[in-house]
């Protein structure tokens, strides 16, 4: 048995960087999605929280067979610790962009690979190889120079960023420990939470037929799918890497504005951005360190 796990572990890790590539792959839609929306922060927030719900409850159910009520009794508190954390990462990235400059917000995401890696060093007693922690820098230095970097800051706007990054680490953190319980239905729950915070501030009345098709494309695929992925991939790598690799995200959003709406990136986004990329290349190539 120890010689078929050690066997398979390259074909676990590989599988895993690629599903958490394929969720950055599907966070990183939402900036040219939600530009085309007309309605306000909160409506977006629950009426992409309500298709995600189903989404990822829909996936529950066919993983579960038919009985997504185990799988949700299953995750037991580690499971509401990550829907938790999730659902305030995501409050906090929201409320910080609000609050403080996007280069602040951006150099916060960048920080979270490192938080996790502390994270995993101090808790999981997982090794972090050198070439992650080259890797790691480097994806901080593009981010650097993709945003020019730090803004003004308020203290207000601070604390909500180191929050986003911090709650996000330590959620990957928890993934990571708990491998054995599925993840999914902690992400559904999340979003469930997002949904009723977003909801008493809501006006479905203002979505039109344009809207409601985008916040479902958003619901499904960009949150859902993206969620799916991180669950599934999260389980198998370390979390400073899976953090590390989500830093896709910050660079393919403004290529899909680039392609898709013609909006031309600054010289530094794409010098930045292929740092960034370079980065996270570096450490797919990487051996496996666990």
């Amino acid at each position: 048995m120890a010689a078929t796990s050690v066997l398979d572990l390259p074909a676990s890790v590989r599988r895993g960087r690629i599903y958490v590539a394929l969720a950055a792959v599907a966070w990183s839609s939402a900036g040219v999605l939600q530009r085309e929306l007309t309605v306000g922060t909160a409506t977006q927030l629950a009426g992409r929280g309500a298709f995600a719900v189903v989404g990822l409850f829909l996936y529950v159910a066919v993983v579960e067979r038919g009985n997504p009520w185990r799988a949700f009794r299953a995750m037991g508190r580690p499971g509401l610790a990550v829907a938790a954390l999730m659902a305030i990462s995501s409050a906090s990235f929201i409320t910080a962009l609000n609050h403080t400059t996007i280069a602040n917000v951006l150099f916060f995401q960048a920080l979270a690979p490192i938080m996790a890696a502390l994270l995993g060093v101090v808790v999981l007693k997982e090794p972090v190889s050198r070439s992650t922690w080259i890797a790691m820098l480097g994806a901080l230095v593009g981010v650097g120079v993709m945003v020019g970097g730090p803004g003004r800051p308020t203290l207000f706007g601070e604390v909500l960023a180191f929050v986003m990054s911090l709650s996000f680490a330590v959620m990957l953190v928890i993934t990571r420990h708990q491998r054995q319980v599925s993840m999914a239905p902690a992400t559904c729950l999340s979003q469930f939470l997002v949904l009723v915070a977003a909801a008493p501030f809501a006006h479905p009345s203002q979505v039109g037929g344009q809207d409601l098709a985008l916040l479902a494309v958003l619901g499904f695929g960009q949150i859902g799918l993206g969620l799916i992925f991180l669950s599934i991939g999260g389980r198998l790598i370390p979390a400073a890497e899976v953090a590390l690799i989500t830093l896709l995200e910050v660079v393919l959003g403004p290529l899909w504005a680039w392609i898709f709406v013609s909006e031309s990136p600054p010289a530094a986004t794409l010098v930045g951005g292929a740092i960034v990329l370079g980065a996270v290349v570096l450490q797919a190539r990487a051996a496996p360190t666990d």
